[in-house]
């Protein structure tokens, strides 16, 4: 009875330590703890997370937008554009071509804007959507600089910063030349002499070229023959210049000798073949706008005998430097012209090399 009595002792002793075993261990696995306090280092690094490091310099890109980027004078243009904003600090040059047509223009403007570039320079093909573009760029924060073209608003004041050339001046040499030239070859009482003003008055830039032209034509030879004055209309298209000329030239079989004056290169060449065609070249003369295409025309001997020659090039970097000011959130002059000089066949090689090549 004793022994029995002892080994049941013993048992409920064992039960009760086992009990209080069982009562002091952890619920679950023992490691967790461990496992779960080894990255207590992280809250030390989220501070310097928090704090970023200073950022590098964001890459700057600038757009050009051209309405005609295809012709020999915005091509040069936009070359020394691309240049110059890389020279100042550019990454990147994007060169668009909007290819004579406004919803491509607008459709250009809303892929800049996509492309989060930082500034764009733009020669618009219809001046009638310069607000639209205008304000799609602002709303968007990039700044917006006109080239050739203004970009101007309902009334025909300019909205944007613009680059360009002095167009009333350049028609008025332009004219000066044309007239020394009638002049010189008594041409200016001749019967079957005529004046034809080729004009572009859709683009605004364009507009003050044909008045410097008349008004020195009115100044110089106020007694010349006002029914031997002609004026047609053309954009800056090689085709449409020709029709346009053509169109004159068949109505007045009268005029033999055909001195005209145009907007821009693709209009006097336009001239100057309707010319040819007729058989009048030998005593007519064209005289160029621009001079990017009177290279060609001067080594054929063609009746395009002179051009008022602007540098594309002092354009488009001039633009260039403008677009870079307003980039780094300084105003660049509201407006900018540049000059021209008269050249001919027999100095053009020295005065423009940028037609050269």
């Amino acid at each position: 009875m004793k022994r029995t009595l002892a080994i049941l002792l013993a048992l409920t002793m064992a039960v009760t330590l086992l009990a209080s075993c069982a009562q002091s261990a952890p619920a679950g696995p023992a490691p967790a703890p461990e496992s779960v306090a080894e990255p207590a280092a992280a809250p030390e690094t989220q501070p310097d997370a928090a704090e970023p490091a200073p950022a590098e310099k964001k890459d700057v890109v600038i757009a050009g937008i051209y309405k005609f980027a295809d012709a020999t004078w915005f091509i040069n243009e936009g070359v020394a554009a691309g240049e110059k904003v890389k020279e100042l600090g550019a990454k990147d040059w994007m060169y668009l071509d909007a290819k004579d047509d406004g919803n491509l223009f607008l459709q250009m403007v809303d892929t800049v804007i996509a492309q989060k570039v930082d500034g764009v320079i733009c020669c618009p093909p219809d001046q009638t959507l310069s607000q639209v573009a205008v304000e799609k760029l602002e709303k968007a924060g990039i700044p917006v600089l006109a080239a050739d073209d203004a970009l101007i608003d309902d009334a025909g004041n300019k909205i944007a910063p613009w680059v360009g050339i002095d167009a009333y001046m350049i028609g008025q040499e332009s004219a000066k030349w044309l007239v020394n030239y009638m002049q010189e070859n008594n041409l200016v009482d001749d019967p079957e002499c005529g004046i034809m003003i080729m004009t572009t008055d859709t683009v605004t830039s364009c507009i003050p070229r044909s008045e410097g032209q008349l008004d020195i034509i009115a100044e110089m030879l106020p007694d010349f023959p006002a029914d031997h004055i002609f004026k047609t209309d053309y954009k800056m298209d090689l085709n449409v210049a020709f029709q346009s000329a053509n169109g004159v030239i068949v109505a007045n079989p009268q005029i033999k000798k055909w001195m005209v004056l145009t907007t821009g290169d693709e209009g006097t060449v336009g001239a100057t073949r309707a010319i040819e065609q007729a058989g009048l070249a030998d005593g007519s003369c064209t005289v160029g706008l621009g001079g990017y295409l009177a290279p060609a025309e001067f080594e054929k001997g063609s009746c395009f005998k002179a051009a008022a020659y602007f540098s594309a090039l002092e354009v488009g970097r001039i633009s260039a430097e403008h677009i870079m000011m307003m980039v780094n959130g300084e105003e660049p002059p509201k407006e900018t012209a540049v000059s021209c000089i008269m050249v001919t066949k027999d100095n053009y090689k020295e005065a423009m090399p940028e037609y050269l090549q």
